[in-house]
Formats: C-alpha cells, structure tokens, sequence
C-alpha cells in the first residue's frame, strides 16, 4: 500500500514538473515582451526554449521529440524573426508546429500506429476505434487553431496575439488535453477504471 502510495505521489510530482517546463519558455516570452518587445522576447523565447531541453535531459535523461521540433522551429523562426526585424516569421510558428503536429498524428493513425495511443495507451486502455476518435479530434484541434492563429496574428494587433498565443490557445489546449483523458477514462472497462485508481 504504502509503496503503491508513494508511486501515485511520484507519477504526480513527475507529471507538475514536465507540465511546468512546457510552460516555462511561454511564461519568459510572455514577461519579456511585456517589458520590452516582440524581438527581444523571441530572443528570449529561443534561450529559454534551449533552457527547457537541457532541464529535460538534466532531469529525466531524455528529450522529447515534441520539445526537440518546438525548440528547432523556435530557433528557426525566432532567429528570421530577429535577423530581418520583422514579427511576421514568430507568428507563422505558431501555426506551423501546430500543422507539424496535425500531420504526425494524422500520419501516425494512417499507419495503425497512433501516437497518442503510444504514449498514454499503457494507462488509458481504450479499443483502436477510441483511439483513433480522439487522433482526428486533436487533428481537428491543431488546424482550427493553427487558421485562428493565422487569423488573430495578421488582423489584430500584435498585442492580442501575444495574449491570443500565451492565454487562449494554452487555455485551449488545458481544456481539450482534460476533455480527452475524461473521453478516455469514460470509454474504459470497469476492470481498468479499477486499476487505474
């Protein structure tokens, strides 16, 4: 029981520090350019992105894929930004990781070898059709916000797209990321449910 316990506490903890890293670059981004701009904060954006994979592979001796095409588009996007003044390249990021992220899962389930289910299918035991529900759901997902963001970055004010980047679309993403783990838990077996706990 006891062991058992101190698994849960340490799956938790685990689980708070990675979601803490994901958001640490977007937090340094977002105070940067409300002290200074756009540019010095996609400066900023790429060293704290770097920041986040040596952190990563300091704490838990790997390095996600997911952050290693965060950080290469960053450094890519954030360095044309810099280079020809111009915020235009850090806005189309943003839209671009999510069509790169829309493409890998759509792929991945094309294939009969989703990602989603990789990585979560050891604790969320749900049948292939789930699975691949919640794939094209987050397919869906990443393009609606990759038009929006197109949409938001080139017709509003700069201003608003920073917030529209740093609060929308993680606000977005929190509550489609616990819609699916609850998705998910709801389509489970009793037995697993069970388990699970």
């Amino acid at each position: 029981m006891l062991h058992s316990v101190s698994l849960s506490t340490f799956k938790t903890e685990y689980n708070a520090m990675k979601q803490l890293l994901d958001f640490l670059p977007l937090v340094i981004f977002f105070v940067v350019y409300k002290f200074f701009d756009i540019y010095i904060a996609s400066g900023a954006l790429i060293a704290a992105t770097a920041l986040q994979l040596v952190i990563s592979y300091m704490l838990y001796k790997k390095i996600e894929k997911m952050h290693l095409i965060t950080f290469v588009m960053v450094t890519v996007f954030g360095t044309l930004t810099l280079v020809l003044h111009d915020d235009s390249f850090i806005k189309w990021k943003v839209t671009i990781v999510y069509a790169l992220f829309a493409i890998a899962l759509g792929v991945s389930q094309l294939m009969r070898k989703p990602i989603l289910k990789s990585m979560l299918g050891k604790e969320l035991v749900v049948t292939d059709k789930i699975w691949a529900h919640v794939t094209w759901y987050w397919v869906a997902f990443f393009v609606v916000c990759g038009l929006v963001n197109i949409y938001v970055a080139f017709s509003l004010s700069q201003e608003t797209w920073v917030n529209f980047k740093v609060f929308g679309l993680t606000a977005l993403t929190l509550i489609n990321t616990v819609l699916t783990v609850l998705y998910l838990f709801k389509n489970m077996s009793e037995e697993d449910r069970k388990e699970l706990k």
